[in-house]
């Protein structure tokens, strides 16, 4: 159903059983797909895809060209999966073509509301974003991580899967998965595994244990960047979360949080 009111451009293609509310406004170029409901006074624009069931709240900008002085209005996506649910305020952004060319957005993510998804963010799977959590540009986010309210993260920065990013933190160096950060800029620190959320995610006790010992090397041992990663490498026994904790930490170029 479209309200009378909202402005639907004719070259937008909507499938059956989209709801458009009141007053919104939804561009040439725009895709939603079938069951997304998009709330009143709600503006989607530019080449933004939008796939099933999402659920977008009012006043929500979605599409808008990048906040980057460098876009001269290429053409550039927003790529957002389904079942998300986009709170009122949030704000998503085109892609540039000085980064991968598209902003994307995977599924089963809840973005709360004034958060705020910059160009050439790529946000993963069952993420979290509390009130007014930012990311700058060029900010990957791994499944199920969740970032607190009023966080703040520094573009080309990662943050790895199933990790809790602490209220108004403001995240300059890459999170390793599986953990802990809070603190303000350089005094960023990490504090533990995500051990509830693990548990809550029916991680393995042995698991667990093995990330244990490949936390306690990267951030208590004192080493080395380089040697705390080879030491977790002979020292550690090996999972696919062990192995993907070691080689997040061993791919960053901002370095990692510790």
């Amino acid at each position: 159903m479209i309200h009378s009111t909202a402005i639907v451009h004719p070259g937008a293609v909507i499938a059956d059983g989209v709801e458009i509310g009141p007053y919104s406004v939804i561009g040439e170029n725009v895709k939603i797909g079938k069951g997304t409901k998009v709330g009143p006074h709600t503006v989607i624009d530019g080449w933004t895809e939008i796939g099933e069931d999402n659920n977008i709240f009012h006043m929500a900008s979605i599409g808008a060209i990048p906040q980057d002085l460098k876009y001269k209005g290429e053409k550039t996506w927003l790529r957002i999966g389904h079942r998300n649910t986009i709170r009122e305020f949030a704000s998503l952004h085109l892609g540039t073509v000085t980064g991968d060319g598209e902003t994307t957005v995977g599924n089963d993510n809840l973005l709360m509301a004034y958060t705020h998804v910059a160009h050439d963010c790529h946000i993963g799977n069952g993420v979290v974003m509390a009130n007014a959590a930012t990311l700058a540009g060029h900010v990957t986010v791994e499944d199920h991580a969740i970032l607190g309210g009023l966080c703040a993260v520094l573009q080309f920065t990662r943050i790895g899967a199933h990790v809790m990013v602490g209220g108004t933190t403001s995240v300059v160096l890459d999170v390793p998965p599986y953990t802990i950060v809070t603190g303000d800029r350089r005094e960023v620190r990490l504090r533990g595994l995500n051990l509830v959320g693990l548990k809550r995610r029916n991680f393995s006790e042995e698991t667990i244990s093995a990330l244990k010992k490949a936390y306690k090397i990267l951030s208590l041992s004192g080493l080395r960047l380089p040697e705390a990663i080879e030491r977790m490498k002979t020292e550690v026994e090996s999972t696919p979360e062990v192995e993907h904790f070691i080689a997040f930490v061993e791919a960053a170029k901002r370095g990692v949080c510790r």
